[in-house]
């Protein structure tokens, strides 16, 4: 884990991990360069459980500036509109959470990596152009809101996968009343990763690194079952009778196959009728 600072991308952060493992090497959760914060990054084999731990929610720290809005909703954007902020927003902020709060629809941004056709809608946006998003459902977990300043407002909160804190800034400042956005943002906490755990960038150039954390070990919650040293090479070759014997599960859920010392060999999902195949693992090293 590294705790990104302001200025570089996830993928600098990512380049210079590369140089230090050389092996493959990705991130969980993409931080803007503006933002700060924890960083988890997946080395080797982690890269092919990438996608099941970025299901985790995520905690936040930031300052939301009122009164002008940008195209970006960050600092790095244009000013596109100004609305004066009222003089009580300091009384009103104990309503926001309910009003923003709770499990709902969040539309994203233009300004984001999902892509439409094939295109990030961010290449869109910087051509002026503006897309229909279908909204996706997010869980405002905690908001915790407090005027730090002349229009503006620090928040701390904990949310779901698939939420944009630059929308949620957005809809905060029209709840109270005007436009804004973010000029800070630090990510305190990645599902069991946390900004305790992590290095400075500056520290990982020079080699320093947090103790790794096992393929098992970040995914707790997971059933484990045990497959015999006989059958661990079947699993690698995706053998489909080898999950035959395993018991049943329900729809969706995802489960470790472990050799005898508790490490991961595969994921498996239960599907329809019965477990399938979703990532195998290599041996672990020597």
């Amino acid at each position: 884990m590294v705790d990104k600072p302001a200025g570089p991308t996830s993928a600098d952060v990512v380049r210079v991990a590369k140089k230090l493992w050389r092996e493959k090497t990705g991130h969980l959760g993409t931080l803007d360069p503006f933002a700060t914060g924890v960083l988890p990054l997946c080395i080797g084999e982690a890269t092919k459980v990438a996608q099941l731990l970025a299901d985790a929610d995520k905690e936040y720290v930031g300052v939301l500036v009122l009164g002008a809005r940008t195209d970006t909703g960050d600092p790095t954007g244009r000013v596109v509109e100004q609305i004066a902020v009222p003089a009580d927003i300091g009384s009103r902020l104990a309503t926001i959470p309910a009003r923003v709060g709770g499990r709902r629809l969040q539309t994203p941004p233009m300004y984001s990596a999902i892509k439409r056709d094939g295109i990030p809608l961010y290449k869109l946006a910087r051509q002026g152009l503006v897309v229909d998003r279908p909204p996706r459902e997010v869980e405002i977990e905690f908001l915790e809101l407090e005027v730090v300043g002349e229009g503006m407002v620090r928040f701390r909160v904990r949310c779901s996968k698939g939420t944009y804190v630059r929308v949620l800034a957005e809809e905060i400042a029209a709840a109270l009343g005007t436009v804004g956005h973010l000029t800070e943002l630090r990510r305190l906490r990645f599902g069991p990763f946390r900004i305790e755990q992590a290095v400075t960038l500056d520290q990982l150039k020079k080699g320093e690194h947090a103790p790794l954390i096992s393929i098992g070990s970040a995914l707790p919650d997971l059933r484990r079952f045990p497959v015999p040293d006989r059958l661990q090479e079947r699993v690698r070759q995706g053998a489909r009778d080898v999950l035959s014997g395993l018991p049943e599960g329900t729809a969706g859920e995802r489960a470790l196959l472990v050799n005898r010392a508790g490490e991961p060999v595969a994921v498996v999902e239960f599907q329809d009728r019965g477990w399938k195949y979703l990532r195998v693992l290599a041996p672990a090293r020597a």
